[in-house]
Formats: structure tokens, C-alpha cells, sequence
């Protein structure tokens, strides 16, 4: 059996990891934020939670006590172990996202929580722009440099696959503004979010492409303040470990009374 192409060359990944600079990982810490915002609606008091994540510091200092295992191809969690895994922007480099959801689902005890938060396909649009312009004029062609990311239409889908139960994705876009492409590009290596793609080419790139690109990203979507955004979604992932007290669909027809008389309308034949 021929074994899948892989995207991520892990060895690599743990690599640019052990770079990461704190003041770098400022969108671990808007992770953090929202996945917070969203436990704090639920009405449960979670007491064995487990973290999958690269960047354990920012994680470990939010969640105090949480079991924090990194984002290895087997995942080093007990099944049945928690009540809460939270999958903390890693999922994106996963060669097997749905493989990784399903580690997660079975670390959980029934009616568990998974929370998960990962890069979305809309992110750095600007930057992916700029640098195939550029590399497109430099050389004729393109190189793999940035990695695809999911859209947050085929998510929802994984969930269901991996076997979690009223599974949810939903995204939140915004902007972060930097002087030069340097400076993103430095904080892209402080988070550990470098080219680290199987496919990638191993030459260094040409001396002209990061100049060129940072041209081209300035005059398509520099700001008139001489600023360049970078657009950051986050996709956030939920779904809860199959439990008999979860709500369930009705049967078809088994209603107790028609749709008409609750809304009190008329119901008119088609």
C-alpha cells in the first residue's frame, strides 16, 4: 500500500520550534483568549484537561495543572483520561488532521469537550500574494513556501468524521499591522511558523525575493499610513464525545404539533 504524501516535515517543525520567542506568540495568546471566552459559557467545571500544542509555555501558564503534550503524529494522551482537550494552533501542521481529532476524541470521557483553534485558509492572503508575484518575476514559476490551510467549509465535515458530536467550527478574521515584511517575517520564525513544507526547495531563496515581495506587498495592500496588514483568521473547532445524555434529533413525523399552530400562522398546500 502506498503510504500519503506527506506535508510537513516534522523533523524540520520541531526544529524552527526551538526558536520560538515569547513576544512572538502573541496569537497563541488570542487563541487562548477566545477558547476562554467560549469555556466560560459553558455551564460545566472542567477538572482533567489535556493541551495539544508546539508552544507549550503561554498554554501551560493559562490552563495551571493542564497535561500538556506536543503535537507528535501519535499524541501521548490516555484514552478516556479527560473531560477537556484543547488543540492549540497546531492543527494546521498536522499530516493527519482528522487522525489527530480522533486521538483527541478518544482521550475524552463521555460527553467530554474538545475545543481546538488553527489557522484558517484566509491567513497571510497577503503575504502568499506577494511572494508568488515576486518568485513569479524572479524565476518564471512557483515554489511551495507558505502552507495551505483548510477552509473552514471542509472542518465542520472532519468533526463529524473523527466521531464527535454536535460538532461546530466557526472563524474570526483580523489584521495585524507591520512596518516592513522583515518584521512579520521575524515574528513568523518567532512563532515557529517558517516554511517548513515537505515539498519545499532546500537551495536558499534568491537574494532579490524578500525585497521584491515586501514592494509588491506594500503597493497592492500597504495602508496610506505606509503600514502592511496582515490578515490572521482563526478557526475554532468543537465537538463533544458521544454520550446517551446528549440531545437528539426527534424522528421524522413524531412531533406532538404542527409547525403552524406554535408559530400561529395558517398552513397553506404547497
Amino acid at each position: 500500500m502506498t503510504e500519503a504524501p506527506k506535508l510537513t516535515d516534522r523533523p524540520a517543525l520541531t526544529r524552527a520550534r526551538r526558536r520560538l520567542a515569547e513576544d512572538a506568540l502573541f496569537l497563541h495568546d488570542e487563541a487562548i483568549a477566545s477558547l476562554q471566552d467560549r469555556l466560560s459559557l459553558v455551564n460545566r467545571t472542567f477538572t482533567d484537561i489535556a493541551i495539544v500544542t508546539g508552544a507549550p509555555g503561554p498554554w501551560a501558564a493559562a490552563f495551571p495543572g493542564a497535561t500538556i503534550v506536543p503535537d507528535d503524529e501519535v499524541l501521548a494522551l490516555e484514552p478516556g483520561a479527560h473531560d477537556l482537550v484543547l488543540h492549540g494552533l497546531a492543527l494546521h501542521w498536522a499530516n493527519d488532521p482528522v487522525g489527530q481529532l480522533i486521538q483527541s476524541r478518544r482521550a475524552l470521557r463521555g460527553d467530554g469537550l474538545f475545543l481546538g483553534v488553527m489557522f484558517g485558509g484566509q491567513s497571510l492572503n497577503e503575504l502568499r500574494t506577494a511572494l508568488a508575484e515576486a518568485e513569479s518575476r524572479l524565476t518564471g514559476g512557483l515554489s511551495p513556501r507558505v502552507l495551505p490551510m483548510a477552509d473552514i467549509r471542509d472542518l465542520g465535515a472532519l468533526l463529524q468524521r473523527a466521531g464527535l458530536a454536535l460538532p461546530v467550527a466557526d472563524a474570526d478574521r483580523f489584521t495585524v499591522e507591520y512596518g516592513d515584511i522583515l518584521r512579520l517575517m521575524r515574528d513568523l520564525r518567532g512563532m515557529g511558523e517558517v516554511n517548513v513544507l515537505a515539498s519545499r526547495l532546500r537551495k536558499t531563496p534568491q537574494r532579490d525575493l524578500f525585497p521584491l515581495a515586501g514592494r509588491i506587498y506594500a503597493e497592492t495592500f500597504g495602508t496610506a499610513e505606509g503600514r502592511l496588514p496582515a490578515t490572521v483568521e482563526l478557526i475554532t473547532l468543537s465537538g463533544w464525545a458521544p454520550d446517551p445524555s446528549q440531545p437528539k434529533p426527534l424522528r421524522p413525523g413524531s412531533a406532538a404539533q404542527r409547525l403552524a399552530d406554535a408559530l400561529g400562522t395558517e398552513e397553506k398546500k404547497l
